[in-house]
């Protein structure tokens, strides 16, 4: 089976950072968000058609050595999901397919989810959890039997708490059903409503509770949450490089370090992942990811979302801030 990895969005909720990087290349634990994406899928899948769009050269260059074959398809623009799955219709060569959105982070395998899939032969199998704010998502009714009867993109009023998860499984009839709907009211071929249709012409849709967390990664405090969960899971508890460099430090687990970074005189941790080439001297940092480059230098830190080659260091009282910049003062 093939997997379908949506790499294209645009991250408008993550800016400044995504005015410089792809959203799904910013680091989670120390591993770009895309890169979980493709493991995840490489467990049950065979090969992977990444969906990309105006950052396609980024997200190229940086998967030069993916866990399974890839191979890339361009959307026009963002228009929706279900325009997603007709631009790669092509590359999938009319076949059952796993979609997974490229910026969701799951504690579990895919594997269960796909080969259930292929043993029983539904035409869709959405997988879901519940959530406390199911307006922010795709959201699902199911019947009695457990199949899907009913899907509401981002309602004001959910029908229910349970919310789709961003991975779905997917039988040719799909391709139909994209074709048969119009544009949402944002514009977009929604790919719950190419579902709705599949329901409503009487296809097989069922859906399957994830077991564990579940993370869509799209704004700065979902990257913080997600970095601390990936974390959690990591073993080691604090995994240091041998090309990093620690000296008269704490660290406190779950600690993630990369090569080239050097850690002088500063208590780093708990949840803490520093990309390659960070420098920390003589500072207290928690709850933070920290991307290439960046020197941070006595001050003490928490809650921390830090861009590439940014410096952080304690001096007079003033004060640059760049464009589209959020700054949540103490």
């Amino acid at each position: 089976m093939k997997a379908l990895v949506l790499a294209g969005g645009t991250g408008s909720r993550l800016r400044p950072l995504t005015h410089t990087r792809s959203k799904q290349l910013l680091p989670v634990a120390g591993k770009p968000i895309l890169f979980h994406a493709l493991e995840a899928v490489a467990e049950a899948c065979s090969e992977a058609v990444i969906l990309v769009g105006d950052t396609e050269a980024e997200i190229r260059a940086a998967c030069t050595d993916p866990p399974l074959p890839v191979s890339f398809v361009r959307q026009s623009a963002p228009l929706g999901l279900a325009h997603a799955v007709l631009t790669a219709e092509e590359k999938l060569a009319d076949e059952p397919f796993l979609m997974f959105l490229g910026d969701n982070l799951l504690k579990a395998s895919v594997r269960p989810f796909v080969e259930r899939f292929q043993a029983e032969g539904p035409d869709a199998m959405v997988l879901l959890t519940r959530v406390p704010d199911p307006q922010r998502f795709g959201v699902v009714v199911r019947d009695p039997a457990g199949r899907v009867v009913r899907l509401v993109e981002k309602p004001a009023v959910p029908p229910s708490d349970m919310a789709l998860v961003g991975i779905y499984l997917f039988g040719p009839s799909i391709f139909e059903a994209a074709r048969a709907i119009s544009p949402s009211g944002r514009g977009e071929l929604e790919i719950t409503d190419a579902i709705q249709h599949l329901v409503d012409t009487g296809r097989r849709v069922e859906a399957e509770e994830v077991v564990g967390w579940w993370k869509d990664t799209g704004k700065p405090e979902d990257l913080l949450e997600a970095n601390r969960l990936v974390l959690a899971d990591q073993e080691p508890s604090v995994h240091i490089s041998p090309e990093a460099e620690v000296i008269d430090s704490e660290l406190i687990g779950p600690v993630r370090i990369r090569a080239g970074c050097r850690v002088v005189n500063s208590t780093v941790g708990p949840d803490v992942a520093l990309s390659q080439g960070v420098v920390i001297a003589d500072a207290r940092l928690s709850d933070a990811i920290v991307m290439e480059d960046t020197r941070i230098s006595g001050v003490s830190l928490s809650g921390c979302l830090i861009g590439r080659g940014a410096v952080v260091e304690r001096g007079a009282a003033s004060v640059v801030i760049g464009d589209s910049c959020r700054v949540v003062m103490p």
